[in-house]
């Protein structure tokens, strides 16, 4: 088949390398000018490292190189999948620089793709990936008086849109979230800034690197133990232990670990202990600490208004100034908000992303993977978790092996009160903050799981067991893209050659 697809960081990588794989003719379009998504140079802000570690956080065949730090930089994590693209000969696939305009079905079956920018042109795909990341589209939260903000100087932005840290140097800096995104450009920021403010609605548990200065966190946190310490939709196995009689060795895991991260980071020193309990790190995301926040918060350097928004930008005798719920004015020659992301597929048509949600805007996709109405689509990257990468890379594997017909799919019916179950428990586990309905953290492994399920495929029990004390080694998975490979492409290719069709004919795919 002729495949495109939008998008060219982890989610769009793998699925070329898989796709290819299963004997696909695959493009892929990225409106950057290198691979990467959000580790691209052109959206690398100051201080951007990764939460995992180098060794959860790669491909499953393709490791991060052993002299990478720990926690890679943005930078190097953008080379290692250039790397990836090159080493697996996709990066030829790639167009960069090349900005998906319209992807319209066809009357046939397939897709018509638009494109702007060096390969611009309209050309026709028997199916579709999307794979452009659920953090692609930064969210501004759109202040009274920005145009006299900005007629005084100031500059509003997210973090992806601030490249260069020189532009901070000597300015007063305003950033808004209490996220990774923003305590670690806050502490970039104030390495050169003449003040660094954080202005933060709401407080997040933050997970030290190692815990006790020594326990690194993914022991805790990136294990099938950590995962099960938090309530799946459906308990099974040692997690009805966990929720059921083993309930209070689990209350009092949590509580100690609590009790440590506060004494750790000092947060009861620096008036900086979140509301609620670290129980409320799943009902959005776990933010690891970043090094150097809290030092700054100690010393003067950065001072962080907490449970507080900002109501205006302006400016105060000529000089760009924030103005806070309380009455009070900063000043803030430089804002950048780190306040989320939309949840956009911008290229389809209304009536195409219509039937993609539900009443409320929730992606409904089977596995975050399948839409049940419109065929020849298929979605990479919307399973937001731990395990980004490993993921998505699954993700690609469950569309290569249902467009060989090795899926046996519920009826539609089935799927729709499967998702819509699901998208339930989710806004109410996390209160409303599940991004569309794909953010799956923090039940990454449980994601896999199903996917892996649906395919016939897993690691085996002796390595399932090993991760529920060791964090997960996403080279332990790499022997399935192989296996499956081996099982699926002949099939598909038969099943081609065997459809006498013309040249560029739609398969069938719609599930």
């Amino acid at each position: 088949m002729k495949i495109a697809v939008v998008g060219a960081g982890f989610a769009g990588l793998s699925s070329a390398k898989v796709l290819t794989g299963f004997g696909h003719d695959v493009t892929v379009f990225e409106k950057a000018p290198d691979v990467g998504g959000v580790w691209s140079a052109s959206r690398r802000y100051p201080g951007l490292t990764t939460q995992n570690d180098k060794g959860t956080y790669s491909l499953s065949d393709f490791p991060m190189p052993r002299h990478y730090p720990e926690w890679p930089t943005g930078q190097q994590v953008q080379e290692y999948l250039e790397s990836y693209a090159r080493h697996f000969g996709i990066r030829d696939k790639v167009r960069t620089d090349t900005e998906v305009l319209s992807a319209e079905p066809r009357g046939g079956g397939g897709w018509t793709v638009t494109t702007a920018g060096e390969s611009a042109a309209s050309e026709e795909f028997d199916h579709l990936v999307v794979a452009n990341g659920i953090f692609s589209e930064p969210f501004l939260p759109p202040f009274p008086g920005t145009e006299e903000y900005r007629a005084a100087g100031g500059r509003y932005c997210a973090p992806s849109d601030f490249t260069d840290i020189d532009d901070a140097r000597d300015r007063d800096v305003v950033v808004i979230g209490y996220g990774k995104s923003s305590c670690d450009v806050a502490v970039a920021l104030n390495t050169v800034s003449r003040t660094t403010t954080v202005v933060a609605r709401e407080l997040l548990w933050k997970m030290p690197r190692r815990i006790g200065g020594a326990l690194n966190y993914k022991y805790l946190m990136l294990t099938r133990l950590g995962e099960g310490l938090f309530r799946y939709a459906h308990l099974a196995g040692f997690e009805r232990f966990l929720h059921g009689p083993g309930k209070g060795a689990r209350n009092g895991m949590m509580s100690s670990l609590q009790a440590q991260i506060v004494r750790q980071l000092k947060l009861r020193k620096l008036g900086l202990v979140p509301d609620g309990s670290l129980e409320d790190i799943a009902r959005s995301t776990v933010s690891l600490a970043s090094e150097g926040f809290y030092e700054g918060v100690a010393d003067g350097s950065i001072r962080v208004h907490r449970d507080m928004l900002i109501t205006a930008l302006g400016a105060r005798d000529g000089r760009p100034v924030a103005r806070l719920e309380d009455g009070t004015e900063i000043p803030a020659d430089v804002v950048i908000a780190a306040t989320g992301f939309h949840q956009r597929v911008p290229f389809l048509s209304q009536d195409v992303r219509d039937r993609l949600v539900d009443e409320r805007g929730n992606f409904e996709l089977y596995r975050q993977i399948h839409p049940h109405t419109v065929a020849d689509l298929s979605f990479c990257g919307y399973n937001s978790s731990f395990l980004s990468p490993l993921s998505a890379e699954i993700a690609a594997l469950w569309t290569g092996v249902h467009l060989a017909g090795g899926i046996t799919l519920p009826a539609v019916e089935q799927r729709r009160r499967f998702v819509q179950e699901r998208l339930r428990w989710m806004e109410e586990r996390t209160d409303g903050k599940h991004a569309r309905g794909t953010n799956i953290i923090p039940f990454s492994l449980h994601n896999i799981d199903e996917m892996l399920s649906d395919l016939g495929a897993g690691i085996g029990r002796r390595r399932r067991l090993a991760e529920w004390v060791l964090p997960v080694d996403p080279g332990a998975y790499a022997r399935i893209t192989a296996e499956l490979t081996a099982r699926h492409a002949p099939l598909a290719a038969a099943d081609a050659a065997g459809a006498d069709r013309q040249p560029g004919a739609p398969l069938r795919t719609a599930g």
